[in-house]
C-alpha cells in the first residue's frame, strides 16, 4: 500500500517532540512490512533539504513560517500544500498527525478534498480549549477533519472523550497505544562511580522541568555522588532553569537540545528516566527508557502512569517537587530495584507497546479506509 504520512514538524533539535518520534517509528515499522511509505513535513530553514531517505522511509521537509507569539500553533508550510495538490493522487491512504496548527490542518483539508482516505491521529493534542484562537481554527479545521477522516486514532478512552467533546458527533475513535522498537542493551561499564537521573523533554512549563530541578536540589545531600541532567530544547523555561540551579552545575546542568538520531544514545547513559510533566497525554520518552531498561518516574497524571504500575516498570509520583524527589530517592537508594524495574520496563515494550502490533494494527485501519473510499 502506498501510504503518505504528514507530520507538523522535523527539526534537528526534535523540538516537536513525540508526535514527530511517533511517525517515524509508524513510518519505519510499515516500510518494514512492505508498505511504500513518503513522510512530509514542515522545517526550520536549516534542517530544509532535497527528499532524502531517513531510516529507510522517504523524507521531504518543507520550510515553515511563524505566525509571531503562536508558537507552534503558528507555524504554516505553503510549499506543503502546493506539493500535495500536485501529488494528492500518489497515494492509497493519507495518515495526518493532526495538531491545532497551519500545517497539518491545511494539508488535511486538501487531502480531504482529493478524495483518498484520510486518518488522523491528534497525539492528545487536540483537547477541549477556551484559548481566544481555537474557537474559529476549531470550527473552520478541526472539526471538520474529525468529522470527515475515514478513522480517528486516539492513544486512551481519555482522548477520546477529549476528541469527542471537541466534535461533539464524532463516531467512536480507534484506540491505538504509541510504539517503540525494542532496543538490544548492552552491558554497559559505569564510567564514573556517580549515578544519573535524567529530564530529557523540551523545557516547557507542562514538562515542569522546574520540578526537576527543585526535587534535584532536595536530594544532592543525601546522594552527593548523583548527576542530575537536563536535555531539551527551550520552549519558554529555561531562564528560569538556569535561576534554579545557581551555582549548582556539578551535580545539576541543563545539556540544551539534542538531534534526535542521539536521543537514545544519551538515554542510554542514564540511570534512571524522569518525566516530571503533568497531564502528559502519553509520553514517549518514557516508553524509549523503559525499551532500554531504565527504571522511569512519571507523576500521577501522565497517560503512562497506569501502565508503569501495572509493569513495574518505575514509580509513580505526586505531581510536585516533594514527591517527584521522594520517588527518585527510592530508587536512588535501592540499585537492585532500579535493575528489577528496568527488566519489567524491557518486558513491557516488548508485549504491550511493540512497533510490529502497532504497524499490523495500523494496517488493518488503512485496509478499512481505503474500503470506505471505494
Amino acid at each position: 500500500m502506498r501510504v503518505l504520512h504528514v507530520v507538523s514538524l522535523i527539526s534537528s533539535d526534535g523540538a516537536f517532540g513525540g508526535p514527530t518520534r511517533v511517525c517515524q517509528n509508524q513510518s519505519q515499522a510499515l516500510q518494514a512490512d512492505g508498505h511504500q511509505v513518503t513522510v512530509v513535513a514542515g522545517a526550520a530553514g536549516g534542517d530544509v533539504s532535497p527528499p532524502a531517505i531517513v531510516d529507510g522511509v522517504r523524507t521531504l521537509l518543507f520550510r515553515t513560517r511563524r505566525v509571531p507569539g503562536m508558537g507552534f500553533a503558528g507555524m504554516f508550510a505553503p510549499g506543503m500544500v502546493r506539493w500535495l495538490l500536485d501529488h494528492r493522487t500518489d497515494f492509497d491512504v493519507a495518515h495526518v498527525h493532526l495538531a491545532r496548527d497551519l500545517v497539518t490542518l491545511p494539508a488535511v483539508m486538501t487531502l480531504l478534498r482529493s478524495g483518498i482516505p484520510v486518518v488522523v491521529q491528534p497525539h492528545g493534542m487536540i483537547i477541549p480549549s477556551r484559548k481566544l484562537l481555537a474557537l474559529p481554527v476549531d470550527g473552520w479545521g478541526t472539526r471538520p477533519a474529525l468529522r470527515r477522516a475515514s478513522a480517528v486514532l486516539a492513544l486512551n478512552e481519555r482522548e477520546c472523550d477529549d476528541l469527542k467533546h471537541v466534535a461533539r458527533d464524532l463516531p467512536q475513535p480507534v484506540v491505538l497505544p504509541n510504539g517503540v522498537p525494542e532496543q538490544e542493551v548492552l552491558d554497559r561499564p559505569p564510567v564514573t562511580d556517580s549515578t544519573e537521573v535524567l529530564y530529557l523533554a523540551r523545557l516547557h512549563a507542562r514538562k515542569r522541568p522546574l520540578y526537576f530541578v527543585e526535587a534535584a536540589k532536595r536530594l544532592q545531600d543525601r546522594f552527593p555522588s548523583t548527576r542530575f541532567a537536563l536535555v531539551g530544547p527551550d520552549e519558554g523555561e529555561a531562564p528560569a532553569v538556569q535561576r534554579a540551579i545557581g551555582n549548582r552545575t556539578s551535580t545539576v546542568a541543563w545539556e540544551g537540545p539534542i538531534n534526535p538520531a542521539r536521543t537514545m544514545d544519551r538515554m542510554a547513559q542514564c540511570d534512571i528516566y524522569v518525566l516530571s510533566a503533568v497531564d502528559e497525554p502519553f509520553g514517549m520518552t518514557v516508553l524509549e527508557a523503559m525499551s532500554l531498561g531504565k527504571p522511569v518516574v512519571v507523576t500521577e497524571s501522565c497517560g503512562l502512569a497506569a501502565a508503569v504500575r501495572r509493569h513495574e516498570a518505575g514509580i509513580v509520583s505526586r505531581d510536585d517537587p516533594d514527591g517527584l524527589a521522594q520517588a527518585i530517592a527510592e530508587l536512588l537508594a535501592d540499585p537492585a530495584k532500579r535493575a528489577r524495574m528496568g527488566e519489567h520496563g524491557r518486558k513491557a515494550v516488548r508485549t504491550e507497546f511493540g512497533m510490529p502490533a502497532v504497524a499490523a494494527r495500523l494496517g488493518d485501519v488503512y485496509r478499512e479506509a481505503v474500503q470506505q473510499v471505494r
